[in-house]
This record gives structure tokens, sequence and C-alpha cells, in this order.
């Protein structure tokens, strides 16, 4: 076996040594070391649905049977974080602000009291 290598190897391109290189901010082709960009997430245009409503069930675990006042539809709902982490409290007949998911209207996420 010769000491040196041969350059005109076959085979795919050998990567090189050591941890991963971050991705780099530089376009594909722009000497980028052949690491790329990760696709940007999409966002949603939308965003999220406010919405007022009436408690009208307490559930276990922090959720809760809510009315909504424009359909009277019931939804079911769940406190947020910072409404939990101030330990504030709930109770049937409570007027409640809330967002929903364009994608799922039956759960929702209560994040004030009113």
């Amino acid at each position: 076996m010769p000491a040196h290598r041969n350059n005109s190897r076959s085979g795919p391109p050998r990567r090189p040594s050591g941890p991963p290189r971050p991705y780099s901010n530089a376009s594909p082709g722009a000497n980028s070391g052949g690491y790329r960009r990760p696709p940007a997430k999409e966002v949603d245009p939308e965003g999220e649905i406010e919405v007022d409503g009436t408690i009208v069930q307490v559930l276990a675990g922090t959720m809760f049977k809510v009315e909504l006042s424009i359909n009277r539809q019931i939804v079911l709902a769940h406190i947020s974080g910072k409404m939990r982490k101030r330990f504030i409290r709930l109770v049937v007949g409570d007027r409640v602000k809330m967002e929903m998911s364009p994608y799922d209207t039956t759960k929702a996420r209560i994040t004030y009291r009113m």
C-alpha cells in the first residue's frame, strides 16, 4: 500500500471529521461546504381565533366545558400556562376569553377571566 493517498478515489466524497458544523446563513451555492439551511417553518397566516364564552362545567385536570357567546357551541377548554402559574381560579358562570385554532374548533385555551 502506498504511503500517500490517491486523489482519484471513487465513491462519495468524504465528510470532514469532528463535530457537525452549524447551518450557515449563506445560500447553498456560496461555498457552504455542502451544508444547507433547514427549510423555513410554515407560518399560519390566520393565527388563532379569539372568542368569548361562559364556563358551563368544571372538569378534572383544569379542563372546562365552555359555551361560546357567538353561537352557543360547547367547546373543551384548558387554562393557559400564565393563568395556571398565577393560580387564577375559575368557577361555573365566569366569563372568559379564549384562543382557538382554526383547524380544530372543538378545543380552546382560556387566556383571560373577565
